[in-house]
């Protein structure tokens, strides 16, 4: 599989845990667009969902979030930007 495939296969699967993990019952894989935000104006998150999708992220993907870490906006800024930060954590 080549790297934008399985960045592509990530990305899909963070959407689905996404769904899964915050109970969004009446969400579809495709309502999510893979750049927008994921917190306020996109899909409007709030900072709980980000606590309950970092703790889901450890579990299922054994990638660790720092709790201070600045980078963490970066990281949650989109399904894209997770998936990326996920991709390079895994190796």
């Amino acid at each position: 599989m080549s790297d934008s495939n399985a960045l592509s296969a990530l990305e899909t699967e963070i959407k689905q845990m996404i769904i899964e993990e915050l109970d969004l019952e009446d969400t579809e894989v495709d309502d999510i667009d893979t750049n927008d935000a994921l917190f306020v104006d996109g899909l409007g998150l709030d900072s709980i969902d980000a606590l309950e999708l970092g703790l889901a992220i450890n579990k299922r993907f054994g990638v660790k979030l720092e709790a201070n870490s600045e980078e963490n906006k970066e990281h949650f800024r989109s399904v894209a930007t997770l998936a990326k930060f996920v991709n390079e954590k895994r190796g």
